[in-house]
């Protein structure tokens, strides 16, 4: 938005949070409070945004890494209102301000559209809300009368009448560059806590004739902010509440809705299915009609159409393809790769393989380094030694080949087309095709060995 100006308080230590972390790094759906609202200051589109940080000295600027934002250091921490004031030298005199907190993950763009709308030299907006419980939070002092805001009084500094006031101000205001610098300079600390209030800025805009006008957001959980691990815990499930209410009114699926953890973005197709306690990280795409079964975590993943995810599955950084099955109890690791209607079965590991359609792996073994064809079947217990104790070796595995139970293929190798590996081999040389290899007591080849066929 032209002339916007987003200033977003961070500082605070956070006290109650009993924690060497800096508040705002504490962590909701997956990122940090302070991405949170950095997140919807960019949907604004604004002219500028600076964060004021303190506690922590540099690890939340280096730890969030945002180009866009202008980092300014409040030491010490005297208040909100020396907060902005630190911030002061970076704003023009033209255009509007918007104050956010670094703790206030949830706030909407839409509340803060509405907030900064029509905000000009002559007005000052503020967000408030009314609460059934306002412990804690500074109250909006109305005159008797015209009923137009006067003041905000913080809780610390209420007389016992004020106390009873349940519209609070929850932090969050607009105001024009022209009276901030106008302002903040002639703020003092005359108060409770000896701090320099943003909110006196209040009282001098009403002293001035300005019109301070009230907006309300549009849910009452935006304006919640984090203090202990306690709220962050209740923010936690009110973020993934609203996210799977939004799944369900996508036409997801969701067996509980009060048990899913959305810690990324999610993006799915018709008809998906997602069973309890399930996890999704980073970015994950799910295609039409897939399953996904309890306690399954799911990773920056792309799952094609029909797959479908047993229980206890985790799956991570990895491409699975259509009609695929995998689990109970599979581990899929980073680099892998499953073409359509492959199987991976119960506690079965793959890491950095590729495998070709219709091939199974469906018990108790390990595929590390491998590249695997067609139609390929693994025996349960059958592992790739792919690491040298330095080196991280490949296995090949080509179309049509069966593996024996409780197999070892010494990388690196190669198992030509057709090849069945007796059980209870080890494999330290590439094999001929259409044979059976074994390695009992010493490694042979059979020639004119016939595979069974199934009666």
């Amino acid at each position: 938005m032209e002339n916007l100006n987003i200033i977003i308080l961070a500082a605070g230590l956070g006290k109650r949070m009993y924690s060497t972390t800096p508040k705002v790094l504490h962590l909701l759906a997956g990122k940090p409070l302070l991405e949170h609202v950095l997140s919807t200051a960019h949907v604004l589109s604004p002219q500028k945004i600076c964060v004021v940080y303190g506690h922590g000295n540099e690890t939340v600027p280096n730890l969030i890494r945002d180009k866009q934002v202008i980092w300014v250091k409040q030491e010490p921490q005297l208040g909100t209102g020396h907060a902005l004031l630190q911030a002061l030298p970076h704003l023009d005199k033209k255009g509007i301000t918007l104050v956010l907190y670094g703790d206030v993950p949830l706030i909407k763009a839409e509340t803060l559209r509405k907030l900064i709308s029509g905000v000009s030299e002559d007005s000052l907006a503020l967000l408030t809300v009314e609460l059934d419980d306002p412990l804690g939070y500074g109250r909006i002092i109305r005159d008797i009368t015209t009923k137009k805001i006067i003041e905000i009084v913080e809780e610390k500094d209420t007389n016992k009448d004020q106390l009873e006031i349940c519209e609070i101000n929850t932090g969050i205001m607009a105001v024009s560059n022209i009276n901030l610098h106008e302002w903040l300079p002639k703020l003092e600390n005359n108060n409770a806590q000896k701090e320099y209030y943003l909110t006196d800025i209040v009282a001098m805009a009403a002293k001035s004739g300005k019109r301070i006008e009230a907006t309300h957001p549009l849910f009452t959980w935006e304006i919640f902010g984090v203090n202990s691990k306690i709220q962050l815990a209740m923010l936690e499930r009110t973020y993934q509440k609203n996210s799977a209410k939004k799944l369900l009114e996508q036409g997801v699926t969701i067996s509980d809705p009060s048990r899913i953890d959305i810690r990324g973005q999610l993006d799915f197709g018709k008809d998906v299915e997602i069973d309890i306690n399930c996890i999704f990280e980073g970015i994950v795409k799910i295609g039409d009609g897939v399953k996904i079964g309890a306690n399954s975590i799911l990773k920056n993943v792309k799952i094609e159409a029909g797959t479908i995810i047993l229980p206890f599955s985790f799956i991570e950084d990895a491409d699975i393809g259509k009609n695929c099955r995998i689990g109970p109890f599979s581990r899929i690791r980073p680099g892998t790769i499953l073409a359509d209607e492959v199987h991976i079965g119960n506690f079965v590991e793959i890491k950095n393989s590729n495998i070709n359609t219709g091939s199974k792996v469906n018990h108790l073994s390990y595929m590390g380094e491998a590249k695997i064809g067609k139609k390929v079947n693994v025996g349960a217990g059958t592992i790739t030694c792919n690491y040298d104790g330095v080196n991280k070796l490949q296995t090949i595995i080509e179309d049509n080949v069966f593996i024996g139970s409780d197999t070892q293929l010494i990388a690196p190798v190669k198992i030509t087309t057709g090849t069945t590996i007796g059980a209870g081999s080890t494999i330290t040389m590439n094999t001929p095709p259409e044979q059976l290899t074994l390695s009992r007591s010493r490694q042979r080849s059979v020639s004119g060995w016939k595979r069974p066929t199934k009666k």
